[in-house]
């Protein structure tokens, strides 16, 4: 006999009430973040409030307006035109930039030191071993700001300056065919250009020839042929997976490879009318090409050698991480050992290394804000410097600045999660 205390309770239909949002385990962290959402809304709407009463009380407002005024300044690395009668926001962007360009050779450059410094500490070779461990420990426990001040003021002092080309008798030389100049004010190297633009051509008024330019659609065309090329090199390489799956044999694919990657690109270069603008040296400086400031490249370096040595520890400890029951296994097969920490040892460290490697991207992005200490015009040089000492727009310059490093690390780590979310092992 079945009795009324033996049937399963349910719940199914039972109504909802208000004590459920504490005591139910269901509803109880849906509580919790609303009413942490409804402090920091309020909160935010009290500080706001305060800010814009004490403003009124003192005459002043919050107001973007200025960011369409002449800037009445200059900006020594310029990724795209800009001149002193050029806006303030106009100057924004090219600081924006600058962050950005720096920022992404730091990060790449840092990564190979990284890389590199990390697999050669576990070297069975002793003398390589420590000279890895000796530039983890100098690196690391050094400032970075001094770093920077370091590098720079060895570029500056050791480069020949533009002087020294001068002459039959000059004590420099532009390098690699006379394309090159390294001198202590920067790197100037050739610049593409194109005769036969998407944007158009101007033609010289005194010589009637074609002046190269180099526009946006050029390049935009130029970035779509190549991540076509990849996409079809990515076919190409799982056409031959699938074929060594199949027969047990992997056909010849570099030929083809190269094809892909090199025709489009060559082709569409050819129809664009390649050339190349050489630096000059022209009065007291070279003219023309392509200018990398020494600035930006005492920053970009002392940014990689820096938190390379960080990143090194992290692929120490990922490489450790691994079994080494793996090692050996790879070993007994007759993989070479540089096989085995390519193939074997390196894809399972990245679900340790790529943690902490976001964490060292985003402490690259922030400290490239020391820019200012070696003269290189980055987002805060120029925002939150300059203009704001020019416009006296402290809060407004500072809110945008806030933004836009928030905007930069949120993509940063929503990527490289991604990433990660990608390298993680598959379990059944």
């Amino acid at each position: 006999m079945t009795t009324f205390a033996d049937q399963p309770l349910d719940t199914s239909g039972r109504s909802f009430k208000l004590s459920m949002l504490l005591n139910d385990t269901r509803y109880r962290s849906l509580t919790f973040q609303f009413i942490a959402l409804v402090a920091i809304i309020a909160f935010m709407a009290f500080v706001g409030g305060n800010l814009v009463r004490n403003l009124a009380e003192a005459g002043l407002n919050i107001s973007y307006s200025f960011l369409g005024e002449p800037s009445g300044y200059d900006i020594n690395q310029r990724p795209i035109e800009y001149d002193s009668q050029s806006s303030h926001g106009r100057a924004a962007v090219v600081g924006l930039l600058n962050t950005l360009i720096v920022a992404f050779l730091a990060c790449v450059t840092a990564t190979v030191f990284g890389v590199a410094a990390g697999v050669l500490r576990l070297s069975n070779n002793w003398l390589v071993s420590k000279i890895m461990a000796f530039y983890v420990e100098i690196f690391r426990n050094v400032p970075v700001l001094i770093w920077i001040l370091i590098i720079f003021s060895i570029m500056i002092n050791t480069a020949p300056a533009p002087r020294d080309f001068r002459g039959e008798d000059a004590s420099a030389s532009v390098s690699l065919f006379g394309t090159v100049a390294v001198t202590n004010r920067g790197v100037y190297v050739p610049k593409p250009q194109f005769t036969n633009s998407f944007a158009g051509n101007e033609v010289a008024e005194d010589t009637g020839e074609i002046v190269a330019s180099s526009g946006l659609y050029d390049w935009l065309a130029v970035i779509i042929v190549l991540i076509a090329s990849w996409q079809a090199a990515r076919m190409v390489g799982a056409w031959a997976t699938r074929t060594q799956n199949e027969t047990g044999v992997r056909p010849k694919t570099l030929y083809y490879s190269l094809a892909i990657w090199i025709l489009p690109v060559a082709i569409l270069l050819w129809v664009l009318g390649l050339t190349w603008e050489l630096p000059e040296l022209k009065g007291f400086n070279f003219r023309g090409g392509i200018t990398i400031l020494g600035s930006l490249i005492a920053l970009w370096f002392a940014l990689a050698i820096y938190t390379g040595a960080f990143i090194a520890e992290n692929v120490r400890a990922g490489i450790l991480a691994v079994s080494k029951g793996q090692t050996e296994a790879a070993g007994a097969l007759g993989l070479r050992p540089n096989r085995i920490m390519s193939l074997v040892v390196l894809p399972q460290a990245l679900r340790v290394i790529i943690p902490p490697l976001i964490s060292q991207y985003l402490n690259i992005t922030k400290n490239s804000s020391l820019a200012i200490a070696v003269g290189y015009m980055d987002v805060t040089g120029t925002l939150g410097g300059i203009t704001l000492l020019q416009t006296g727009r402290a809060i407004e310059t500072v809110l945008l600045l806030m933004l836009f490093y928030l905007t930069v690390s949120l993509l940063i780590s929503f990527f490289m999660n991604v990433f990660n979310n990608r390298m993680k092992l598959q379990e059944r």
